[in-house]
This record gives C-alpha cells, sequence and structure tokens, in this order.
C-alpha cells in the first residue's frame, strides 16, 4: 500500500510517498481501507517542526479518516466487514497516522458514522465537532441568548461552532479578516461578521453584545487580538483559547480579567477524546446532530491523494472557508 511519510522538517514538499506491507490488525484494532482523509492545521505544524509534538523522523501524519472496516482484529465486536466508519482523532498522529492507503485503528476511536455522509463529510467531521463542542458546551458551558464571537471563523472548527452555537439558540459573531469570506459565514448561519482588517473589533463587538457583552470567545490565534476581544466581554465570561496561529506575544489584560472577573482558559481536543465520559456524550451530540442535519461539515476543496503536497499548500494558504479533504 502507500503510505506518506516525511523524512525531514520542512514546508509542503517533503511530504513524500512509499510503498509498505499492509500489516494485519492487532487485537482490539481493526483495519479500515480509507477513502477520505479530513486535513487539519496541526499536520502542517507537526510537518514543520512547530507542533507540539515533535515527531521522530521519518513520521507520517493525520488525525482523521473515514473509509470501509476490511478486517477486524481479535477480540473486536460491534463492527462488521464492510461497513462505514471515521475515525476520532488520535492523541499521538506520529504513532496512528492516517495518510494511508490501509490503517489499523483501536477500536475505541472508530464510529460508525450516520450513513447521509459522503466519505469526504465523515473524513471531516470529528475534529471540528469534538473541538467546537467541547469547547463551547463542555466547557464554556453556553446557553440560549448569551453572545459568543468566533475567531477564525472560516476555519474549519470555527464554522463547526457557528452550527453548534445557533442549535444551542446563542447569538453568534464570526470575525474573519477578509470581507471576501462575510457572504459566506452569513450564509453558514453566523447572526453577525466583523472583518477585523476593516472594522474595530471591540467597538462592534459592543454594538452587537450590548451591555451584557460577549459571555463567550473561541479563539485560535492569540497575540494582541486579546486586549479588544476581553475589552468587550461581559462580566463573568469566558475566553477559550485553542491554538496561537498569530505567532505574537499574547499580552495578560489583566486590568479586564480583574475588572470583569473574566476567565482565560487553553482548551485541547485531547481533554474531550482523552476522557471517555466527555468523549461518550461528545459523540452521541455529533452524530445525532450529523444525522438529523443540525451540523453539515463545509468542504472548502478536495484533492486526490496524490496531490497532498497540493493540498497541504492551499491548506496553509488561509483561502479556504471549511475542511480541505484528500480522497483515495
Amino acid at each position: 500500500m502507500r503510505i506518506v511519510r516525511f523524512g525531514r522538517l520542512g514546508g509542503p514538499e517533503v511530504l513524500q510517498f512509499e510503498s509498505v506491507e499492509v500489516a494485519a490488525p492487532d487485537r482490539g484494532q481493526l483495519q479500515i481501507q480509507v477513502k477520505a482523509i479530513g486535513l487539519n492545521r496541526a499536520e502542517a505544524l507537526m510537518r514543520a517542526g512547530a507542533y507540539i509534538q515533535q515527531p521522530s523522523l521519518p513520521a507520517g501524519l493525520g488525525l482523521e479518516a473515514a473509509g470501509v472496516v476490511v478486517q477486524l482484529g481479535e477480540g473486536v465486536d460491534g463492527f462488521v466487514l464492510g461497513e462505514a466508519v471515521s475515525v476520532i482523532p488520535a492523541i499521538d498522529m506520529a504513532e496512528w497516522p492516517t495518510y494511508a492507503e490501509y490503517i489499523n485503528v483501536p477500536v475505541e476511536r472508530v464510529v460508525a458514522h450516520p450513513p447521509n455522509l459522503t466519505w469526504e463529510e465523515a473524513a471531516a467531521a470529528w475534529m471540528q465537532y469534538l473541538t467546537a463542542y467541547g469547547a463551547l458546551i463542555q466547557v464554556g458551558n453556553l446557553q440560549r441568548g448569551e453572545v459568543v464571537a468566533i475567531t477564525a471563523a472560516s476555519s474549519s472548527v470555527g464554522l463547526a461552532a457557528i452550527q453548534i452555537a445557533n442549535a444551542v439558540g446563542a447569538l453568534t459573531v464570526a470575525c474573519t479578516r477578509e470581507y471576501s469570506k462575510r457572504q459566506a459565514l452569513l450564509d453558514a448561519g453566523a447572526a453577525h461578521v466583523i472583518v477585523t482588517d476593516d472594522e474595530d473589533l471591540a467597538i462592534r463587538l459592543k454594538e452587537i453584545a450590548g451591555e451584557e457583552g460577549v459571555k463567550l470567545v473561541l479563539d485560535p490565534i492569540g497575540g494582541p487580538i486579546f486586549e479588544p476581544l476581553t475589552e468587550a466581554m461581559g462580566r463573568g465570561g469566558m475566553l477559550i483559547e485553542y491554538g496561537g496561529l498569530s505567532g505574537q506575544p499574547t499580552p495578560f489584560p489583566l486590568g479586564m480579567v480583574l475588572g470583569k472577573s473574566l476567565t482565560l482558559r487553553g482548551f485541547l481536543v485531547h481533554e474531550v477524546t482523552g476522557d471517555p465520559q466527555h468523549l461518550a456524550a461528545a459523540k452521541r451530540y455529533i452524530i445525532d446532530g450529523l444525522a438529523n442535519g443540525a451540523l453539515r461539515p463545509i468542504i472548502a476543496q478536495t484533492f486526490p491523494f496524490e496531490q497532498i503536497v497540493e493540498a497541504h499548500r492551499y491548506l496553509e494558504s488561509n483561502a479556504q472557508i471549511g475542511k480541505v479533504v484528500v480522497t483515495i
């Protein structure tokens, strides 16, 4: 089978195809013939050596996939050959990469997804919805009528957060740097869109949120944006940080935090995937939402497996609205 690995850190061009034997699944694992792979920013960061995890080279990549069960390891129950399944992201993608034609996956990380999903949608679902659900619902306890500000809103997690917040009945404010993405975010369900390159973020958030202020902020950017975000937050609000895309120092807004009793909270999806109870609740919510249409992955563009390098270039372009998917 073909797999994708990288033997040195760098840009997309370091990704290389290799041919390896297909290993049988171990006890407690099942083997999946991969039909689609959902790409994530974490994979580009790890490939470049900028991720929280440093790989031992040569290394594989990949957190998400969907495909068909083709072999069951010893002790595996609850799945049948030929069943359509998708993969819960692993905590260690170097140990469990998905950029391959066949993958062996622990049974507890495999989901029989709703049949209304395409392969691309199934491969694109879990990272974005687990992250958004874990942050907004399990950590942020978002409630009907509260104002939630979502930065980097055109990302897959940003779009997932819009859908989940709308399902709760919260008021969604999508923040993006580019005016060209404004209408797409409104079409995706955002009640308001702030174009941060053209508008004053704090002023616009205050206008939208009114006296109560912004209750919850979901941000993967960090850096200077902390100051206008916290300025617009209401008393007792929470800012959930799940990234650090700005690459700039992030100030601690001491006056705002003290004056409004704010909570600044770091969050990783591993808080959900690493806790069986949290993961079980999240899976029920996401599967129900995917089945009834309240949650629907938005695919920005698909690439064939042979164009994995081009797919990574597009992933890093920030031009996309939604998920980048590779099909096999």
